[in-house]
């Protein structure tokens, strides 16, 4: 029988919708992330720099990219012949197939998966956060505790706690209460969305929760098991931890990237990030481009000024345009003289010469304005903007688009275009 101490669960089915149209063609863990990254990379260099070596991927939103991403787990080391990477969408069976309608109920859904590799316990992640965690560490917290459930918490700010789950625990580090979001916290102690379960205790909380709809690690796993009196315990991380759930953050975790000393530095030779290279050339800088504080990824040919920018690979900057506080993806073109000022360009877009993004006053998007803010113009992918147009503030744009779909020349502050027929 094949036995395994601790495998991975990795959540990376989620659509990811407050990203807008950086998530309408592509799965919110295969996003592109600091010029040569994408943002399931982090889970997958955790697990190997871990120890972890078998991992499960449940994908289900837009797989495409996700899939040809991982492959069979070379560039993390988890192309195993026991173990490795293993993708996981939903399938279906002789009787109630079904989508994954939940966290838990996903999980539930490849119990047959996990029960091959007879593990000891099971390490519950998700797809979508940039951080480096030793798993081991708090492997051994869960252990040295004789705990069957542990979270995984870090403090934030007590004004965002009601965005996630809080705890409250003891001086032992046992959690006294669990709150799913909660209006009013009591605690800034959040839950990080990561869980080690022993492996009895997981699968009895499963199958007996098997017919709640939707069934949630944070709404309905956690609660049950807290309240059968399962010791449940919290493992404090301090270490850099972003949800990259809003463009706002999406942006300013990119923009931390260049600081001049990163609170997130990529480039640890003791913890590497791990991705899927192709073999490129490398970039191309003019002798009259001008580069300040900047990521270039490779194969990209700056002929302008880039300040304060994420840059992918392939991307080709003209001559005379101008690239502030903006993350443009992969195989992108920005036209001659083009100014882009804090805007999110998604990858293989092509923005004309003369135009200006990001001019005028903040205005909240009328479409939606909870997801188009922090002063932001996002392009989705494959767009093309034709030439001479200036873009305002908290706006969008998805498809290809003509002179004719800018009034005077101009998209105001606050508006969205959609040529593609995507989700805005």
């Amino acid at each position: 029988m094949i036995k395994k101490e601790m495998i991975a669960m990795l959540l990376a089915g989620g659509q990811g919708s407050r990203l807008g149209v950086l998530t309408s063609q592509i799965a919110k863990p295969a996003v592109a992330f600091g010029g040569k990254y994408r943002i399931i990379d982090f889970a997958l260099s955790n697990c190997i720099n871990s120890g972890v070596d078998t991992v499960g991927v449940l994908t289900q939103y837009q797989p495409l990219r996700l899939n040809t991403h991982i492959g069979i787990g070379i560039p993390w080391d988890l192309d195993r012949n026991i173990g490795g990477v293993s993708i996981l969408p939903p399938y279906e069976r002789s009787t109630d197939s079904q989508w994954y309608t939940g966290t838990a109920n996903a999980i539930y859904q490849n119990m047959e998966y996990m029960e091959y590799y007879n593990p000891d316990y099971v390490l519950i992640l998700g797809g979508d956060h940039i951080y480096k965690m030793d798993y081991e560490v708090m492997l051994k917290f869960h252990k040295a505790n004789k705990a069957d459930v542990t979270l995984a918490t870090i403090p934030v700010p007590m004004e965002e706690a009601s965005r996630f789950g809080v705890v409250i625990t003891d001086e032992n580090r046992r959690i006294l209460e669990f709150e799913e979001k909660p209006a009013n916290p009591r605690s800034n102690l959040a839950s990080m969305g990561i869980y080690i379960f022993s492996w009895p205790v997981l699968k009895e909380a499963l199958i007996t929760l098997k017919d709640q709809p939707s069934c949630d690690f944070g709404k309905h796993i956690i609660p049950y098991c807290h309240e059968r009196g399962d010791r449940v315990f919290a493992y404090e991380y301090n270490g850099y931890w972003k949800d990259v759930g809003t463009l706002g953050s999406y942006w300013e975790s990119n923009m931390e990237l260049i600081d001049i000393v990163p609170e997130f530095n990529l480039y640890e030779e003791f913890w590497k990030i791990y991705t899927k290279s192709d073999k490129i050339p490398p970039q191309y800088i003019s002798s009259s481009s001008v580069i300040d504080r900047a990521i270039i990824g490779e194969e990209s040919e700056i002929y302008g000024e880039v300040h304060n920018s994420v840059i992918g690979s392939g991307v080709t900057i003209g001559e005379g345009a101008v690239i502030r506080n903006s993350i443009i993806m992969n195989n992108a073109t920005i036209g001659d003289r083009t100014v882009v000022d804090k805007s999110i360009v998604a990858e293989n877009v092509v923005i004309g010469k003369d135009c200006v993004l990001g001019i005028g006053e903040e205005v909240p998007n009328k479409l939606k304005p909870d997801i188009y803010e922090f002063g932001l113009v996002t392009i989705g992918e494959r767009s093309m903007i034709p030439d001479g147009v200036k873009i305002g503030k908290n706006t969008a744009i998805s498809g290809v688009t003509e002179l004719s779909d800018y009034p005077n020349g101009i998209l105001e502050s606050g508006e969205t275009i959609s040529k593609a027929g995507d989700r805005l």
